[in-house]
């Protein structure tokens, strides 16, 4: 267990450095300096950088689609994926922080990488997409979900506050509305 809650402190680490340094200054020794362990001690874990990246997209990505799965394992109506979906994105920030720091980690050095979060994305959609609402409001749900998210982790188009609340609540709205 001690050694799983290592890899883990790490990989927080990891994605404490790409949050707030950017991805050029993830190195090893950046790792483990933040991690307050020794390069061999980080190495023990992970041999390389490509590692700890690989290891953010699988950990992050299990951790984010969990949640998904645990929020909508609680309701039985029909937009349970689609409100999993918001409620997460919109209101769990460590869980979408630690997707989005290994997004884009992945995206900046091992792009192909990306294949691992989009074949749990494929699953997700289709959950979504066959939740028993309608499958353009489904498809519209997700993708701004995903534009509003994506506008935050790049600091661009941020809506205030009051706006954002909106579009949640509009989306909340339409994962209601059956087919």
């Amino acid at each position: 267990m001690r050694s799983n809650s290592r890899r883990h402190e790490l990989l927080a680490s990891a994605s404490h450095i790409v949050e707030h340094l950017g991805m050029e200054k993830l190195t090893l020794e950046a790792v483990a300096k933040h991690a307050g362990v020794s390069k061999g001690g980080l190495l023990h874990h992970f041999p390389n950088k490509e590692a700890i990246v690989t290891a953010m997209i699988e950990e992050f990505g299990d951790t984010f689609f969990s949640e998904l799965q645990q929020k909508s394992s609680e309701s039985n109506e029909v937009g349970k994926w689609s409100r999993a979906y918001i409620e997460t994105t919109f209101h769990d920030p460590q869980t979408t922080a630690a997707l989005s720091t290994a997004l884009l980690a992945v995206l900046f050095s091992k792009p192909e990488l990306l294949a691992v979060y989009n074949k749990k994305n494929n699953v997700l959609q289709e959950e979504i997409l066959n939740d028993g609402i309608d499958p353009v409001n489904a498809a519209i749900i997700k993708l701004a979900t995903d534009g509003l998210w994506f506008s935050e982790i790049f600091g661009v188009g941020i809506l205030d506050q009051d706006i954002r609340d909106q579009v949640e609540e509009r989306l909340m709205k339409m994962s209601f509305e059956a087919k």
